[in-house]
């Protein structure tokens, strides 16, 4: 078995931690070691944590709220220090089989690749597709659309499959990725910095991503950051996540630094006032319209 080293970033989490937790004691791979990054929560997310008498679960608690990046890479840095091979990238927001680990790790032996990824469900629509992958478009500057993202599970994406990008709410890891490719970006703090380190690595074009549909993983979407309100289908974003997930999508592309990057920096202008307007997903006020005005003018200036 190989050691597997599970990041995970805990802000306020106490109402899907111990599910998260019960998935990872249970695993049938049992050579690794689960760190837990906490962002100074506010609630009883470390006492639920500290109830598991296991000495696979490792604690760093954070004196503030360093964000998602670079809680990543406190973690990604103590599992390579503590000598594992492997490096799963996993939210806590998430319920998933017994033999994720298991499943995931032999995929990088049988399918000679650096990085796999299993199809995400929605919970508690367990039946509707969150992501079953990604592949960049340079002319859009290399987003990050999921395939099949609210489509009823038919079995219609599952196929294993060569991919561009992972979201990191589950992405198993050689080590040797980022000792190669680098950390996460930090100015990120939150959203885009898994699309930027997958940018990295597919310009690099070193390292293989595989899509792998068999596995039962449900993820409860925007669980851990409240970045929506509703169902699935419909809903409505909060503040937080407009500025960063604004402000990042200019900086993400600003970093390509080339011409669909800086297209797609003005497209974007326009399509993000368009979807204010029309797409029924933000509060339709001055205070949401200017937020988005100065997040994404905070991003031409990072």
């Amino acid at each position: 078995m190989k050691k597997i080293g599970l990041v995970t970033i805990t802000y306020n989490s106490a109402h899907v931690i111990e599910p998260f937790i019960q998935c990872v004691l249970n695993q049938t791979h049992t050579n690794f070691i689960l760190y837990i990054i906490d962002n100074i929560s506010s609630d009883n997310t470390l006492e639920l944590v500290k109830k598991y008498s296991d000495n696979r679960i490792v604690i760093i608690a954070n004196a503030k709220n360093e964000g998602v990046a670079k809680g990543n890479n406190q973690g990604i840095v103590q599992a390579m220090k503590d000598g594992c091979d492997e490096l799963l990238i996993i939210n806590n927001d998430v319920e998933f089989e017994y033999t994720l680990l298991e499943k995931l790790s032999r995929q990088l032996v049988e399918l000679n690749c650096s990085l796999v990824a299993p199809k995400m469900m929605y919970y508690p629509e367990t039946n509707l597709i969150w992501w079953a992958g990604t592949k960049f478009k340079e002319r859009e500057g290399c987003m990050t659309h999921h395939i099949g993202i609210q489509q009823e599970d038919k079995g219609q994406f599952d196929n294993i499959e060569k991919m561009d990008y992972a979201p990191t709410c589950c992405v198993l890891m050689k080590k040797e990725v980022v000792e190669d490719i680098g950390l996460m970006d930090e100015k990120y703090f939150a959203y885009y910095d898994d699309t930027d380190f997958f940018y990295r690595i597919y310009k690099q074009g070193k390292y293989q991503l595989y899509y792998y549909p068999f596995i039962q993983f449900y993820h409860k979407v925007g669980g851990l950051s409240n970045m929506k309100k509703g169902s699935a289908k419909k809903f409505k974003f909060n503040d937080f996540y407009i500025r960063l997930f604004t402000r990042n999508h200019v900086y993400y592309l600003k970093k390509h630094q080339n011409f669909y990057g800086w297209f797609n920096i003005l497209y974007f202008f326009f399509r993000m006032n368009l979807r204010f307007l029309f797409s029924g997903k933000y509060n339709r006020n001055l205070k949401t319209f200017f937020l988005l005005q100065k997040s994404y003018f905070e991003g031409l200036g990072m």
